[in-house]
């Protein structure tokens, strides 16, 4: 088991490469299922959940070949196997398996997802979607059965947004005879690169990123190729990171309107952004100044970058509140930030920070991936070595990270957790 030890003080000043979106290429793998012939996705990150997925498709039978950032899918030898928890357990994202084999096959079998701790986050809108177009759903010994004679487009109104809701049932609608509408989508820009995906394979598909989509399905689907959008989370990480301990920092390969509402509250903060067509430069403040942040689904603050944005603001002036509306457990990092000196109280849903006190070096662990990230960030405004333990959840999402932040001038290096390390980890997960 590794750990990550960063060294705090040091100025950031450089270039940083933004890779593929992780939530578009989770969906986007197991959608290539759906086609009759070989899909291509290029811009893939190089991250583990990604690797995850080609083994889930492998074991469905599908040929995969993945070098670098590229993927080649030939699903004609897919069937619809039986995916065990074992393989579903390693990331969230393995459901979307769900509406790209009932979509293919009209039926499935598959363990229930796994991935970060973040409380409850129910399948329910999922399996309504897939009820109205005709599917059976059962749960046989912790293992969900979805069967269907035929798939037949219906009108579908999810009672909460959810990403992941509204892609998986677009998986399965672009499949089914006739006209599914799904009103409440979600509208985030994963949702649209999805949307091109299908509808390169033949699918029709009108109001991607609006609240109500329109899928006409196609008895078969073609093989296509797509490159993924950048990813918004990583860019705005990064953001964080810059304005956290940087001095002047590019980040390259990024779609500024993806990441708008962050941009808005770091300017509020006294960050200055300067915006290209696929670039942000960032310059921080001589003095960052308090700010109010509320997560909500796009176009609103992702929910994605309140940990990150959380470690930022132990370096503001005054006491800033950042509430999540989506995540109500997604406040784990708080007591590491705490470890390290930060002055932060929970209130329910919102976290209060007093900032603009030094933060010191401490073993933390890293309790999900963007909790993770939050303390890399922190570990770079700290005085002395901070050491993270259990960087598997950050591998998950963050392709290259030690590479990327020493190339701006982090001090960060990886080394082998003890035996007595690993045993107090264990330990205390029980």
């Amino acid at each position: 088991m590794d750990k990550l030890l960063v060294e705090g003080g040091h100025t950031l000043q450089g270039t940083v490469q933004i890779g593929g979106a992780k939530n578009s290429a989770v969906a986007l793998l197991p959608a290539a299922l759906l086609a009759d012939s070989t899909v291509t996705i290029d811009n893939l990150p190089l991250i583990s959940d990604v690797e995850h997925l080609g083994e889930i498709l492998q074991a469905s039978g599908a040929f995969i070949h993945h070098e670098g950032t590229k993927m080649t899918i030939n699903p004609q030898s897919a069937r619809p196997e039986i995916m065990p928890n074992g393989q579903m357990k390693k990331l969230r994202a393995s459901y979307y398996m769900m509406g790209a084999m009932l979509g293919k096959f009209k039926q499935a079998t598959l363990g229930l997802p796994g991935g970060c701790d973040l409380g409850p986050r129910p399948i329910d809108q999922h399996i309504k979607g897939f009820e109205a177009l005709g599917a059976e759903v059962t749960n046989d010994r912790g293992m969900l059965c979805l069967r269907a004679k035929e798939l037949r487009g219906a009108r579908i109104y999810l009672d909460v947004v959810s990403v992941g809701a509204t892609i998986n049932i677009m998986l399965a609608a672009s499949r089914a005879k006739g006209q599914t509408i799904i009103e409440n989508a979600a509208k985030e820009p994963e949702i649209i690169d999805v949307a091109t995906l299908l509808s390169s394979m033949g699918a029709k598909i009108k109001g991607a990123g609006t609240d109500v989509i329109r899928i006409d399905g196609r008895q078969t689907l073609s093989g296509c190729a797509h490159s993924i959008i950048p990813d918004r989370i990583e860019a705005g990480t990064y953001m964080i990171t810059a304005a956290a301990a940087g001095n002047e920092v590019l980040i390259d390969h990024v779609i500024p309107d993806h990441v708008e509402p962050l941009t808005a509250k770091l300017r509020e903060m006294g960050v200055q952004i300067e915006e290209g067509d696929e670039q942000l430069l960032i310059r921080p403040g001589n003095e960052l100044q308090r700010v109010d942040i509320k997560t909500l689904v796009h176009p609103g603050f992702p929910t994605d970058l309140q940990q990150p944005a959380t470690a930022l603001l132990t370096k503001a002036q005054g006491t800033s509140i950042i509430t999540d509306t989506i995540y109500n457990a997604r406040f784990k990092h708080v007591d590491e930030l705490r470890r390290m000196g930060a002055d932060v109280k929970l209130e329910g849903r919102s976290a209060l920070i007093t900032g603009a006190k030094s933060l010191e070096g401490a073993k933390v662990k890293a309790s999900d991936l963007r909790a993770g990230a939050a303390l890399v960030i922190a570990g770079l405004m700290a005085d002395g070595v901070t050491e993270i333990a259990d960087v598997h959840h950050i591998e998950r999402g963050y392709e290259r990270l030690e590479a990327k932040l020493k190339g701006i001038g982090a001090k960060i290096w990886r080394a082998k957790a003890s035996r007595e390390e690993v045993e107090a980890l264990r330990a205390n997960e029980r």
